[in-house]
């Protein structure tokens, strides 16, 4: 078995905290790209799932070897990896279990994610070298449900969305110290609870609790009368329709300290479906947030981090139930806020001229928002050529290769952003 490297977590005592340990910054990787950008961006440890038994059917995910390289790869950087088994498996899907969890603690995996009670026990056989955290699929809202699940075998509960600060403070007080609390701080909410939902199933045949959601809770709905099927009436008093369902997204970036406080030792950002580019600008504003607010306790956010969570595509932002109350639903919009886009990522530097692999039409002129594992800056295309090194007005093509003469320290594989 391959020897596994984990990075210390930081003890530090801050005025206004309670010796703490700094929280693990866990971003979400839904294949090999996505994990790249996870660990250049900051992560301490990343979560991805197999090709079967996890709850995110829609990304590439990983094979058997693949999951070996991501294991390799991250713990050559000092990176931990958590594999998804929370799905929540019928009689004929266990019969290959057992080979994947001892697989899975062959090549050295740090720490499973299980929702269901039956592969908890299985892990424990099959996998004994692996830490077992339970998912926030399983609903743990109070201290005996947690304590419950330590004297099963857990070291890690990932807490319900719907827990407030108050109570995982109490939570933390009343289980052992050895049992860690995971807590999502960043990205979209389920109206179900916990996660735990049958309308994907109910409406498109889909199995939520096996990976496979499509999201009914994101459609657009309208009121109907028994007498009048054919005609359709918004449930808002205005606008072309309501998305009763469609939670607002999750981002706690600016309330660290208190989820700290809070007892919370990991901050998980949800997305293993979303994009690279995604997992890398999340990454990179709770790295940077993370370590501003333990470097400088009682201060505010700089703006230019709090801004960078505004660099992706998302609905309206809340706090969830961390401070009580209702996360609140968009009602009057279905789309995502889109203010930034990627137009290109760097693909190397050739002397003076950065070469670029177009993502969205830019065009020569344009500001360019540069986001890499350094920084963030900006930059003008005031001189771009393309691929036969001819002066261009702008980049129409997908994935073209465009030249740009500019000195400022672009790094290979960093996003080039523009506002829309």
């Amino acid at each position: 078995m391959m020897e596994r490297r984990k990075p210390e977590l930081e003890l530090r005592r801050k005025p206004e905290l309670e010796l703490r340990r700094k929280p693990e910054l866990l971003a979400p990787a839904g294949d090999m790209e996505r994990l790249e950008a996870a660990v250049r961006y900051g992560a301490d440890a990343v979560y991805l799932g197999g090709k079967d038994y996890g709850m995110r059917a829609a990304p590439g995910n990983f094979t058997r070897e693949e999951l070996k390289r991501a294991v390799e790869l991250c713990h050559s950087s000092g990176v931990r990896v958590h594999v998804t088994c929370n799905t929540l498996p019928r009689n004929s899907e266990l019969r290959g279990l057992p080979g994947f969890l001892r697989y899975c603690d062959e090549i050295g995996v740090d720490g499973l994610i299980i929702s269901d009670l039956g592969v908890l026990s299985l892990a424990r056989e099959h996998a004994p070298n692996v830490e077992l955290h339970v998912s926030t699929q399983t609903g743990i809202v109070n201290y005996a449900a947690a304590k419950a699940c330590y004297e099963l075998g857990a070291r890690r509960v990932v807490l319900a969305r719907e827990v407030p600060l108050s109570e995982i403070r109490e939570i933390r007080e009343n289980v052992p110290a050895e049992l860690e609390l995971e807590a999502f701080v960043h990205g979209s909410m389920c109206v179900s609870f916990s996660g735990r939902c049958l309308l994907s199933n109910y409406m498109a045949g889909r199995d939520a609790n096996r990976g496979l959601c499509a999201q009914p809770c994101r459609w657009e709905y309208f009121l109907t009368e028994k007498k009048r099927p054919g005609e359709h009436f918004t449930i808002a008093e205005q606008g072309e329709g309501t998305y009763i369902m469609n939670s607002n997204d999750l981002c706690m970036i600016e309330h660290i300290p208190e989820m700290a406080e809070a007892g919370i030792c990991s901050l998980k950002i949800e997305g293993r479906a979303k994009s690279a580019y995604y997992t890398a600008c999340v990454t990179a504003a709770y790295r940077r947030a993370i370590d501003f607010f333990f470097e400088h306790p009682g201060e505010r956010l700089p703006a230019g981090i709090l801004e960078e969570t505004g660099k992706i595509s998302h609905r309206e932002y809340s706090t969830g139930f961390y401070f009580g109350g209702e996360p609140g639903e968009t009602r009057d919009r279905g789309q995502y806020i889109r203010e930034y886009q990627v137009a290109a990522v760097c693909a190397g530097r050739e002397g003076e001229y950065v070469a670029l692999s177009q993502r969205n039409r830019f065009f020569r002129g344009c500001t360019v928002d540069v986001l890499q594992p350094g920084g963030t800056f900006t930059g003008e295309l005031t001189e771009i050529y393309n691929e036969d090194w001819e002066p261009i007005e702008s980049a129409p093509h997908a994935e073209m290769k465009v030249y740009w003469k500019t000195d400022l320290p672009v790094e290979e594989g960093a996003y080039l952003r523009v506002k829309t």
